[in-house]
């Protein structure tokens, strides 16, 4: 299958305390349709930062991200944020839902960020990560795994071609961590490209490929 989203030769640095700290150095990676691809490697390595860049939620300061052909680096932030909305789902650890609105209300939010509300998509959306009867509950009503599962329908919320997740399985036990391995898993059967930055042996398990990352290069 053909690539989805490309980076090629990503730098980022940041300044804190007077000291230049490079996130990234130089780091490419493609993943076709239908791959899921873990990222892995220990705290400060990079692995947040390059999915921050391949979200267009930072920009970097060489190199360019690209989502079937289209450039997503180097534009300005409402053109990326529109890229975003219509092409791309990022999948949190915490902080996919907004706490005053039920599960279907989140789900309706994030498309009609995107212009382009469906019901009855949202609906079977949610019974399809098995929160039907849940629909109208606030995040606060929701146990770990349960609100695991309604981000991931925020995050599928526009059918996106590309799915991000920083550590969707981090604080959950091992019957969550399964089920939403599953949901990440039929996303990519279904020609998504999928990359999930973890920690998790299971994920990395599961994932066709793993690149590992190394003080902002790629090991792996």
């Amino acid at each position: 299958m053909g690539t989805i989203l490309r980076a090629d030769a990503l730098y980022r640095f940041y300044h804190t305390d007077g000291e230049e700290i490079l996130a990234l150095r130089g780091v490419s990676i493609a993943v076709a349709a239908g791959e899921m691809v873990a990222v892995a490697g220990p705290s400060g390595s990079g692995k947040s930062t390059l999915l921050a860049c391949l979200a267009g939620v930072d920009d970097p300061d060489g190199g360019t991200v690209s989502i079937e052909g289209t450039r997503l680096s180097r534009r300005p932030e409402a053109e990326r944020a529109a890229l975003r909305a219509r092409r791309i789902g990022v999948l949190l650890q915490s902080g996919n839902l907004v706490e005053h609105l039920s599960v279907r209300d989140n789900v309706l939010l994030v498309q009609r960020l995107a212009g382009r509300v469906d019901v009855a998509y949202a609906d079977a959306l949610i019974d399809r990560v098995g929160l039907a009867h849940r629909a109208g509950h606030v995040p606060s009503q929701l146990s770990h795994g349960e609100a695991a599962r309604a981000g991931f329908a925020v995050a599928l919320a526009n059918s996106p071609t590309v799915l991000l997740a920083d550590e969707p399985t981090g604080e959950l036990d091992s019957a969550s961590e399964r089920r939403v391995l599953c949901l990440l898993a039929e996303r990519a059967g279904e020609g998504a490209a999928v990359v999930v930055v973890t920690h998790s042996p299971r994920v990395i398990a599961a994932a066709d490929r793993v690149v590992g990352l190394l003080d902002g290069n790629v090991t792996t």
